[in-house]
């Protein structure tokens, strides 16, 4: 037995045709219109009416105009809206790949989401102000990386080095630097403090993470370190320094540079500072988008590279 004709068999052609004709009364008006011939025309419709199963204009001969039958009738809105919505998709698609609109999924973590992203997405909104950026907070770096992988995150920021599998463009280099109550030993005028000194301190310090282990091995190549307390809110590591209860180490992102109640001095000898990369996974296609927030990312994250100034 014969399979019966579908409308899973039409063509964006057929519907245009319908389309065409209907608005334009004539094949011969709607050939000019779509730019085929009339009888192109005609053989577009005569295969649409064989998939509908009924005739989808009256055709009067002469002069007259075509007229659409009950079924053209209850054809044409579903072939209008099909039309629509292929025009929208073109444009959406068109807009994704010129870097007009799109959604970003970006992995930040603390000292990032204050000095850095809030300049990058204000940069974002005014040049491009259809793109979507959906920021996920987290200090925990395995944890960024795992949702990078996963493809939760399309880019992250990050602390270098990262794996063989990841991209990354670097986005700037951050010192680690010593912060002291007002009235502590270890500060020598406007001097950097000394590592040996520091250490004779009780230090505030982060939970361990990924830029806390970069410090406390550092530090430890120098001597042992007295921890007095631990939290993950920078603020609140510079609010007990500030308090007195102790010294910290922090990257100069982490810190509130403005505070007239904490001494940040540059550390004797300097610690390895932290590089900062922005990192996407290798061979995974991204929107336009993503290569767009990674150019703003960079140029105002290197701005942190020049205008360091400490107190």
């Amino acid at each position: 037995m014969a399979t019966p004709p579908s409308l899973r068999d039409l063509d964006l052609r057929h519907l245009a045709a319908l389309r065409a004709v209907a608005e334009e009364g004539t094949f011969g008006r709607a050939a000019t219109r779509l730019g085929f011939t009339q009888s192109a025309v005609s053989q577009q419709i005569a295969t649409l009416e064989r998939l509908v199963g009924e005739p989808l204009f009256d055709r009067p001969g002469g002069p007259r105009p075509v007229t659409l039958t009950a079924a053209g009738h209850l054809l044409l809105p579903h072939a209008i809206a099909v039309l629509e919505r292929v025009r929208a998709a073109e444009a959406d698609l068109s807009g994704l790949r010129s870097a007009q609109t799109g959604t970003v999924r970006v992995g930040t973590f603390q000292s990032v989401s204050v000095r850095v992203l809030p300049t990058v997405l204000a940069a974002l909104h005014k040049l491009r102000p259809n793109i979507r950026v959906l920021p996920f907070e987290c200090d925990d770096q395995a944890e960024l990386l795992a949702l990078l992988r996963a493809g939760e995150l399309d880019l992250s920021f990050l602390v270098a080095p990262v794996d063989d599998d990841l991209h990354s463009t670097p986005m700037c280099t951050d010192p680690f630097v010593a912060l002291a109550p007002l009235d502590s030993p270890v500060l020598r005028g406007d001097g950097p403090v000394r590592i040996d000194d520091l250490l004779r301190m009780p230090l505030i310090s982060q939970m361990p993470n990924m830029c806390q282990t970069l410090i406390e091995n550092g530090l430890a190549r120098h001597g042992q370190l007295q921890i007095a307390f631990r939290s993950n809110d920078n603020s609140a590591v510079q609010a007990m320094v500030r308090a007195g209860v102790g010294h910290a180490v922090l990257p100069f992102l982490a810190v509130d540079a403005d505070d007239p109640g904490v001494a940040i001095r540059d550390l004797e000898p300097p610690l390895d500072p932290r590089l900062l990369v922005l990192a996407r996974v290798n061979g995974r296609h991204l929107p336009a988008a993503a290569s767009v927030f990674t150019e703003l990312a960079a140029e105002h994250a290197r701005a942190h590279d020049r205008t360091r100034a400490l107190a």
